[in-house]
């Protein structure tokens, strides 16, 4: 009797959130970004952001700590995902100026529709382990209050 054959090495998992690491490259932290918020994980976009980072929920008011996670956690509770295509990155040292755009467009969580679009001005801070993470999310841009 002939011994069966060997099975094949199972393939690797596919990263999930977990795996989500801040760049080593400031110009692609946008797309790191939208696939830890595709994720709907909180925890893995958190991890993009600076201690102390600041986000910009209206023009005119900017919100850190617990209450920066909260804004981010009503985002990812639309349900909705999210495309980020960057236009401009400019860099001095360990800072950088991101300008890019976002849709956030689709049927919600609760049937409703929903569609957020607009330009932001984020700028992002090299850490000491060599990634960039967001130190202000301003998705408002250069809007008006």
């Amino acid at each position: 009797m002939a011994d069966a054959p060997a099975a094949a090495p199972a393939a690797p998992a596919a990263p999930g959130p977990a795996a989500v690491l801040p760049p080593t490259d400031p110009a692609e932290l946008p797309g790191v970004f939208a696939r830890a918020f595709n994720s709907g994980d909180l925890a893995a976009v958190d991890r993009l952001f600076a201690p102390g980072a600041v986000f910009v929920t209206e023009p005119g008011t900017a919100v850190t700590g617990e209450a920066r996670r909260a804004a981010n956690a009503a985002f990812l509770a639309l349900g909705v995902p999210i495309a980020l295509t960057l236009r401009h990155t400019y860099v001095c040292d360990d800072t950088a100026l991101l300008i890019g755009d976002y849709v956030i467009s689709g049927t919600g969580r609760d049937g409703t529709a929903v569609h957020l679009e607009g330009s932001a001005t984020d700028v992002a801070r090299r850490g000491p382990d060599g990634r960039w993470r967001y130190l202000i999310d301003n998705p408002s841009g250069t809007d008006r209050p």
